[in-house]
């Protein structure tokens, strides 16, 4: 079960691998999707409603990512490979404190981040390396099977 204090102020995740189930389809014409669960779509509506700030870091470009950024108000970074100083760049931008966001990443462009977070979260399915960091929290839902609403849950309820 995962345990967040009432500090927390804004939610910043990774997109694959947490609101996506990891994998991208590519149809005969070479067009890529993703699916997303929509018990994570409304985690971020959740989120939103609740006051919180959320980010997305993502090393991918997505346009999921736009869509549900412009639905939700949501700050979004695609196609960034160091997302510790886009972490850095966030943090500074809303003056938080380490008391006062949350992390949530899978795989190893993840790893700074997540190590530099207080709070921590993961998903059962995330890389070994992800996995062995020291106080991280793992979800009990999987990759885009609702991670992310179980994170928003722990916060909001």
């Amino acid at each position: 079960m995962i345990k967040l204090p009432r500090t927390i102020k804004m939610v910043i995740t990774d997109f694959d691998g947490i609101v996506t189930d990891n994998c991208v389809y590519i149809d005969e014409d070479g067009k890529m999707s993703r699916k997303i669960n929509f018990k994570d779509v409304m985690g971020f509506s959740i989120l939103s409603k609740n006051g919180y700030k959320i980010g997305i870091i993502s090393g991918e470009k997505n346009k999921a990512i736009d869509i549900i950024s412009e639905k939700f108000q949501i700050e979004n970074y695609q196609g960034i490979r160091k997302k510790l100083e886009v972490l850095e760049t966030i943090i500074k931008k809303h003056g938080l404190t380490d008391e006062e966001f949350v992390y949530i990443g899978d795989d190893v462009n993840d790893y700074d981040s997540l190590c530099r977070a207080k709070y921590a979260i993961t998903v059962p399915c995330a890389a070994k390396k992800i996995l062995e960091i020291p106080n991280i929290q793992v979800t009990t839902a999987r990759s885009g099977e609702g991670a992310l609403r179980e994170v928003v849950d722990a916060l909001v309820n």
